[in-house]
Formats: C-alpha cells, structure tokens, sequence
C-alpha cells in the first residue's frame, strides 16, 4: 500500500496523514472549497477538490472520491470518522474497484450499524444487556405490554443512527403512545429508518467503551476501556483512559465481551465496544465500526498507533502485539475544543481564529486542523482540536489538562475550554463519582459568566496597577479594590 486517499477533513485528515508520512506511504486529500487552505490540504502529497462546501455535494460523493482514487492510483482510502466511514454500501464499492478500505467488512457495518441486529448477532456469546425488546416494535399495543413489564421509566431507541436522535425516556405509561410515536418519527427523519425497539432505562449509568483491533486472521485483542460520561446533548466532551471504576477484574470482563462482540459479526480493524455500567454492571450499548474521536487516550496508555495498526490490517498483516503484550501506562484525559457556547446551550459559535496558539510542554498533544486567522466553516462539526494530556496517574494528568487549557489561547469564537476546566476539576470528577448526567446536575452557565466577570475585575486591576500580574490570583484579586470594582461595574458595558 504505496498511496492512501484520507476521505475525511480537519483534524482526523491530519492525523492520518501523520501515522502514513511515518510509514512511508504517499497521502492525497480531498476537499471542499471551504477547505482549500486548510492544513491538511497543504499537508497532504496530493490533493483534489471534489465539491462545493456542503458535505452532501464534496465529502459524501462516494462515487467521485473512487474516481480519484482511481486517477490517481490510489491503492487505500481511510475514512477517518464521520462522514463515510460507516457507510457499509460505500465500503463496498471501494472493495469491489479493488481499492483497500482500511476499516472493516461492509457485513460487520451492517450488522453492528443496526442496534437490533447487533443485539441479535451478540445474543450467543451471552453478552451482558439492557432487559428490553430484541426486534422492531410494530405493535403499539403489544409494547406497552412489555413496557409495564419491563417497568418504568424506559427507554424507547432507534435501531439506527445515534447522537441522542430517536431517543426517548418515557416515565409512565400515559406517555408511552405519545413518545413512541415522537420517537418513530424522529427516527425516519434522520436516518431513514423508523425502526425503535425498549429498554429499561438505566437510571445514572457511566459510559465505558473497550478499545479493540483485531486482523484478518482471527486474532482479536482489547486495549482497554475509555470513559466517556462527560456529555451534552448525548455527544462526548470528556474523555479519560482507563476508567477511575473498573476494578482489574471488571476491565478484563468487559474487555473479553468486547472480544466477543467483535467475533459475532467477524470483525477486523479498529472498534469501539460501547457499555452502560452502573453499581458494578455493565451491559452492551452498541459497536461502532471505525476509529473513535477519543482514540488517542488509548493510544497515550498504551503506545500503540491505532492508525498505524489500522493499516497493517488492511494490508493483510498479522497483529504484532498479543493480549498478553498489552499493558496500562499511566493515565490520559481528552477534550474537545468545540467553538460551541456553554454559556447558551453549548450552541455552536461560528467565526474568525483571531488567536489560536496551542498549548505545549511534557505530556500534552493537540490534534487540530486549523491555524490563526482561519474561520470556522458553518457547514461541519464546530470541533476545533482534540487536547490531550498523559501523566504518570490520574492526578497528574489532570493537573497537566488544566495547565494546557490555561495555556491555550483562543479568540474570535467562544470555546468549550472554560467548561472543561471546569469539569475536569469539579469534586464529582476528581473523585471518580459521576455519570452521564454531569452536565445537568452540576452545571449551570452562571458558573463560568461569574468566572468571566472575575477575570474581567483582575484585568480591570491590572490595568489600574494596582495587582501585580506575577502575584494575583482570583480570589486575592477579588479584595484589592472595591473602589475600582464599583467604578469597573459602573462603567461596563
């Protein structure tokens, strides 16, 4: 594998293109007019414009993107995540113009990109799940049934999809015909598939994914767990490896379910097992079938090159490492840099990078695609990095997470940075005790508006040269001067 198109943009464009540079393997880029100047296009060995800035007419053009591939003889695409890389009907027309899609089989997609199907396709190996229904609801009647035996409050889901989308908690059976067919309906919507099948909800669960890799030639192995029950709106924002929970005992259980799930629909490639766990048990959620936003914690703990390992896969190569080969070293945490505002909903904040320097020193990575002085496309995820940070243990790394985002300068746009800060140093996190429901029990905008106006009061102060920018912090800054405080209030604006 000489030359590798990377159907994606940003910063997973780069990333790829970084792990291939190191191989000695030749990158091409495509991208949309939005994207003309963006790094990964100046980075790439090649790269082609295949649109306009939507994505349904520059990045899902399947059918261009093998064109090019073939003008250019390409001999891999990496779909990155996003976009293409679950696409089980494009993975297969890639195959089948004797292009390598560097990912798994268009079966295993198909198999594990439906809930229900995975569900059925698992059953044998007795992995843990939810109590609830294992096929498509057709009759209503018939599931409020099941749903009072179930009991309440539970949880109506869409086969298809993700992202909270087809997703509904109903808490008593009043409400159960009207949020089904809310459900129903989201569901066609956004995936085309109104297909929704119940669960009981599970209450104040933690979401725990295993990392897996497994080759073409049977061997499977888990690189242990992520934490991911830092969220809003159902997406990540926060993510650790490992888990603060898992006892060494719990981390080889889920992680051989992992293994499990992955020999039910003959798995190869990277994967993500995700699980519900709540009071020591854990119960199957879903597979998704491509490399994970997160994946860099997990390549922090462990120093393997997931895409690098990826590649190898896809060339027909053997794993280089056993289960047994694996160890844990140390402790990472991720955050998402969105240009989102926490301040209004986590609403997306589109704009100008009128600064963007990264923060540096031992222990930290930031994946980007972006530099000063670039906007912010309307048209994609308002991502902009990923901000990882390593350390000998759990405390450390977060001391090292604080310390990056403290360094980390951005301005035009507002960020997810302050909330993360935030989070990150929240009692609940710190000590280990916290679910999916962070956000909504704990934060409040008022929490980062009064740590604005504070630092607003100390710039105020340090103008007036009254504080000494070497000596102040918050708190003491806070007493200086109610003089200049009133007049500061006074005149803002």
């Amino acid at each position: 594998m000489k030359k590798i198109l990377i159907a994606n943009r940003g910063e997973i464009a780069l990333r790829v293109m970084r792990s291939c540079k190191e191989m000695g393997i030749s990158t091409v880029a495509i991208y949309s007019t939005a994207d003309r100047n963006a790094p990964f296009v100046k980075y790439a060995d090649e790269a082609v414009c295949v649109g306009p800035p939507p994505s349904n007419q520059s990045y899902l053009l399947g059918d261009k993107i093998i064109d090019v591939c073939k003008d250019l003889n390409v001999n891999g695409i990496h779909p990155g995540y996003g976009f293409l890389s679950e696409n089980a009907d494009f993975t297969r027309k890639v195959t089948e113009a004797g292009i390598a899609f560097i990912g798994p089989s268009p079966e295993a997609m198909e198999v594990m990109g439906s809930k229900l199907a995975a569900k059925a396709a698992v059953k044998k190996y007795n992995i843990p799940m939810v109590p609830g229904t294992d096929h498509a609801i057709v009759d209503i009647e018939e599931a409020k049934v099941t749903a009072a035996e179930i009991g309440f409050p539970i949880l109506i889901k869409a086969s298809a999809g993700g992202g909270g989308k087809g997703m509904r908690v109903v808490e008593n059976p009043d409400e159960f015909v009207e949020q089904m067919n809310l459900a129903v309906s989201e569901a066609t919507s956004a995936f085309g598939d109104g297909s929704v099948f119940i669960e009981r909800y599970v209450g104040s669960p933690r979401h725990i994914e295993i990392q897996i890799m497994a080759d073409q030639h049977g061997n499977i192995v888990y690189l242990f767990e992520r934490e991911c029950s830092i969220q809003r709106r159902h997406q990540k924002v926060i993510e650790e490896a490992p888990s603060a929970v898992l006892t060494p005992e719990l981390r080889k259980e889920m992680g051989e379910c992992a293994v499990n799930v992955a020999k039910a629909c003959d798995y190869y490639g990277a994967g993500t097992v995700e699980f519900l766990y709540e009071k020591g048990s854990f119960y199957f959620l879903e597979m998704n079938t491509r490399l994970q936003v997160e994946h860099p914690v997990t390549e922090m703990i462990t120093g393997i090159d997931l895409v690098k390992e990826q590649i190898k896969v896809a060339r027909g190569e053997k794993l280089g490492f056993t289960q047994d080969d694996l160890k844990i070293n140390g402790h990472s945490l991720e955050v998402r840099v969105y240009a989102e505002d926490p301040t209004n909903n986590f609403l997306p904040d589109i704009g100008n990078l009128t600064t963007y320097r990264r923060p540096q020193g031992t222990g930290v990575r930031v994946d980007d695609g972006f530099e000063e002085g670039m906007d912010i496309p309307i048209y994609y995820d308002p991502m902009i990095s990923k901000l990882i940070t390593h350390g000998k243990d759990r405390e450390e790394a977060i001391r090292r997470m604080v310390r990056a985002i403290e360094e980390y300068q951005i301005t035009g746009v507002e960020t997810t940075l302050d909330f993360c800060k935030f989070a990150i140093q929240h009692k609940s996190f710190v000590s280990g005790d916290f679910n999916t429901h962070f956000v909504d029990d704990y934060f409040t905008p008022d929490v980062l508006q009064n740590e604005s106006e504070e630092g607003r009061e100390i710039a105020v102060l340090l103008a007036a040269g009254l504080i000494e920018q070497k000596d102040v912090s918050v708190k003491d800054a806070a007493t200086k001067s109610s003089t200049v405080r009133s007049a500061w209030k006074m005149n803002r604006v």
